[in-house]
């Protein structure tokens, strides 16, 4: 069994000055949640290599058991210094894809023409795609096989308004996650801000926030048949 786990390469929060990249633990928790159940992960960014951390997810308060494990795993900080460049890998060769999220991929990879490619293969070929909090972004453009919008009519979440206004990134941002898949006709559903809440939606799997990327890893793999 073989997981794609795509990584953002975008370091720049808008015009802010302020750094921003994927989050520690949207990436810590779902890679342990697959590496422990025995599948074979690759790790992807547009760019390749270490893709940039958001500071905020290093601060104390945003650890978890994953990201402590995570800092204390050699082999998982270089594999993920050397991820590989998107447009090297095929949809074919996997099972499904994982999203993390961080606010990055709102700018490199809901636009990203290589992502949009692979989303709508590995949805075409009939198997998981996941995306946890802000990563429901890289759906913006991908099209399912009928050439609709992808989350048209399927139950879906992703980062809320009211998170993103709590944050204060609401006017940074170059799109609004909830906003932008109830254009594109999702039936989006939020839980309590901060809380874990996920929707699997056929082999369509997305999170609402952190809190929630363990519980999008192991649905994954639930339509995977891995337990």
């Amino acid at each position: 069994m073989k997981i794609l786990v795509v990584l953002t390469s975008h370091d720049q929060l808008g015009n802010t000055g302020r750094k921003t990249g994927f989050w520690l633990e949207e990436f810590a928790a779902p890679y342990y949640v697959f590496k422990d159940a025995g599948v074979e992960m690759t790790l992807a960014s547009p760019q390749g290599g270490q893709p940039p951390l958001d500071p905020k997810s290093d601060d104390p308060d945003a650890q978890t058991d994953a990201t402590r494990r995570f800092r204390k795993d050699a082999h998982a900080q270089a594999a993920l210094a050397s991820t590989a460049k998107l447009a090297t890998v095929s949809a074919a060769d996997y099972d499904a894809v994982f999203y993390p999220g961080g606010h990055g991929p709102l700018w490199d990879l809901a636009e990203d023409p290589h992502s949009i490619a692979l989303i709508e293969a590995i949805y075409a070929a009939g198997k998981p795609v996941g995306a946890v909090c802000h990563a429901p972004g890289v759906l913006r453009h991908a099209k399912a096989p009928d050439e609709t919008p992808l989350v048209r009519g399927k139950p879906v979440t992703g980062f809320s308004n009211a998170e993103e206004a709590a944050v204060g990134l609401t006017e940074v941002v170059p799109f609004l996650v909830e906003d932008m898949l109830k254009k594109n006709g999702g039936r989006y559903s939020k839980g309590p801000d901060w809380q874990s809440h996920i929707v699997v939606a056929g082999n369509l799997i997305t999170g609402q926030n952190p809190a929630s990327s363990e519980a999008a890893a192991n649905a994954l793999l639930t339509k995977l048949g891995v337990t």
